[in-house]
């Protein structure tokens, strides 16, 4: 969480985000955030290769990896003051449609923020046409520090 309180001080940095992802997952995946607000996190993502699922559509983990990226950016921007962190407790998609080449972008929106629990939506498109391919939501703990 330590690289997350930049950003937290800092919640509308695209600077600060993107840097967070270097030598990471979300760099590995090709995650650009595009918009960085408390009530709305966007990213994007070419599509390469290795997005690809062996029958020739985009793989079901590299949705969820962009849709799971954006909500988690969504809770570390959003912890209340105080919490040492989040993790997942569950997360849910379902596929409406996929893609093959471009660019998918993914919609973050906070449904909860609570105490102990965040709940954000995330809406994954394809960006030449704005077609939802997946709608995922996730659920986050909120963690505290222990009492010595």
């Amino acid at each position: 969480m330590e690289k997350f309180s930049k950003l937290a001080a800092n919640k509308d940095s695209l600077e600060i985000a993107n840097a967070i992802g270097k030598g990471l997952f979300p760099e590995h995946m090709g995650i650009e955030f595009t918009s960085i607000d408390p009530d709305n996190i966007e990213a994007q993502m070419r599509i390469m290769p290795a997005h690809m699922a062996p029958n020739g559509f985009m793989h079901g983990g590299s949705v969820v990896a962009l849709a799971d990226s954006v909500a988690g950016f969504g809770n570390a921007i959003s912890l209340p003051e105080g919490a040492s962190g989040f993790t997942t407790i569950e997360l849910k998609t379902n596929y409406l449609g996929t893609a093959r080449e471009g660019v998918v972008k993914a919609i973050g929106t906070p449904i909860h923020r609570g105490k102990s629990t965040q709940v954000w939506d995330v809406k994954v498109l394809r960006a030449s046409d704005n077609k939802t391919i997946a709608l995922f939501r996730c659920t986050n703990m909120v963690l505290w520090p222990k009492n010595k």
